[in-house]
């Protein structure tokens, strides 16, 4: 199946509907949302501060606790044979997400308007929601424990990355 039908398939992730275990794995399609994640999440760190091999350190390390995390919760829910629907679920989503997400990064830097601070904050919720969208459907948890695991989840992939990455550097 070509990538952009199965593009198809995930798209209707980011708007709430689907289950990613219904969706096709594919380990290629994987690899490109992580390999476009990558880069996305780079661009957006060298952004924040100026220093590319921080940026790469910082990435890495929060690419690798992302894949991890995912493992471990499919791991605890018996649910592992579907890591590769799951973690490209929720790449997809992120993915597309932060393509709102880089202009407006842009409009911050160059303005510092009140509204592009907001257009972010909406834009986290957006990803939020739909991070605890996909650990409720995967997991099969209600909502506050999706919208609390997914709170863990940014939690260690983002402040962990940092916190890793300044004990590194």
């Amino acid at each position: 199946m070509f990538n952009i039908e199965i593009l198809r398939q995930y798209l209707p992730l980011c708007w709430l509907k689907h289950n990613p275990l219904e969706l096709i794995r594919s380990k290629s399609f994987f690899q490109q949302n992580l390999l476009f994640y990558f880069v996305v999440e780079y661009f957006m760190q060298i952004n924040m501060t100026d220093d590319p091999f921080e940026s790469l350190t910082e990435v890495s390390i929060q690419i690798l606790l992302t894949l991890l995390f995912i493992g471990f919760i499919l791991y605890i829910n018996k649910t592992l044979y579907a890591y590769f629907q799951v973690a490209t679920s929720l790449l997809v989503c992120a993915n597309v997400i932060s393509l709102f997400v880089i202009p407006i990064l842009i409009w911050l830097t160059v303005s510092e308007a009140l509204l592009s601070y907001y257009s972010l904050g909406l834009l986290f919720i957006w990803e939020f929601t739909v991070l605890a969208y996909v650990y409720r459907q995967v997991l099969a948890i209600n909502l506050a424990a999706s919208w609390a695991l997914t709170a863990l989840y940014f939690t260690i992939t983002y402040l962990g990355a940092f916190a890793i990455g300044q004990m590194i550097i």
